[in-house]
C-alpha cells in the first residue's frame, strides 16, 4: 500500500532454519565467512552489558526526524523480529526511546537496529533489550511521515532486505541473506573450532604463524 509517500508492505516470513543455524555464532566470524563485506559501519551497541540477537529483519525507512512508521510497525511486528530502522544516519533527534522499546519488547521483538539516534539508554540496559544505533540524542521526533515498511534499506552502508537474518552482538550487527545462512553457519562453526585450537596453543606457549614470513617472502620483503 502506497499513498502520500507512505509505503507499507507485509512482514516477510522468517528464515527459521537459517536463524537457528546462525544463533550463537559471533558476528565477526560470520562476517569473515561471507567475505568481510557485510558490516554496518558506525552502528554500535548502546547497551553497557553484553548483548546478542539473531532474528528476522523487519525493515523501516523513516523521514529524517520523524518516527510515524515506527508506530505503525509496532502494530505489525511479531515475535522473533528485529526492527531495523533507516534514518539516513541522522542523529539530530531520537526515533526510539523507552516507551517504544517497551512496546516492541512486549510484542516479542528481539532487538532494534537504528541508523540514527535513540534515547533513554539506561532503560535498554534495565530491560536487557539489545539495541544498536549510530548515536544518542535526547530530542524527540515528529510524527508526520513519510516513510516505508518492509522495503530494502541501508544501515551504516549495509543493505538490508526484509526477511534477512539479523545477527548482532557486542561487536556490531550484520544482515545475512537467508540463502547464504546455512553455509555461512557451517563455515562459521568450523572457524570457531579453529580459533579455539589457536587459543589453546597460545595458552600453552606454542603459538607460531609461519604464514606471515611466507607471505612477506612472496612480497619480496624478506
Amino acid at each position: 500500500m502506497m499513498s502520500h509517500g507512505i509505503d507499507i508492505h507485509p512482514r516477510a516470513e522468517p528464515a527459521t532454519a537459517g536463524i537457528q543455524a546462525l544463533r550463537g555464532i559471533p558476528s565477526t566470524v560470520i562476517s569473515d565467512m561471507l567475505g568481510r563485506t557485510l558490516v554496518a559501519n558506525g552502528i554500535h551497541p548502546i547497551n553497557r552489558s553484553p548483548i546478542s540477537v539473531c532474528g528476522n529483519a523487519f525493515t523501516i525507512k523513516l523521514h529524517v526526524a520523524d518516527n510515524l512508521m515506527v508506530h505503525k510497525a509496532l502494530q505489525m511486528v511479531q515475535a522473533g523480529d528485529v526492527m531495523v530502522i533507516d534514518v539516513e544516519g541522522d542523529i539530530g533527534c531520537a526515533v526510539i526511546g523507552e516507551i517504544l522499546m517497551t512496546v516492541a519488547k512486549s510484542r516479542g521483538v528481539l532487538g532494534i537496529v537504528v541508523d540514527g539516534a535513540v534515547r533513554d539508554v539506561d532503560a535498554f540496559d534495565q530491560q536487557q533489550f539489545p539495541c544498536w544505533a549510530k548515536g544518542v540524542n535526547l530530542r524527540g521526533p515528529l510524527k508526520e511521515g513519510p516513510g516505508s515498511i518492509n522495503v530494502p534499506i541501508s544501515i551504516g552502508g549495509m543493505i538490508v532486505y526484509p526477511g534477512d537474518i539479523i545477527l548482532g552482538d557486542s561487536d556490531g550487527v550484520i544482515a545475512v541473506p537467508p540463502d547464504h545462512a546455512l553455509e555461512a553457519a557451517r563455515l562459521g562453526q568450523e572457524k570457531v573450532k579453529q580459533e579455539q585450537e589457536i587459543l589453546k596453543t597460545i595458552q600453552a606457549g606454542q603459538y607460531a604463524a609461519p604464514w606471515v614470513d611466507e607471505l612477506l617472502k612472496k612480497k619480496g620483503v624478506i
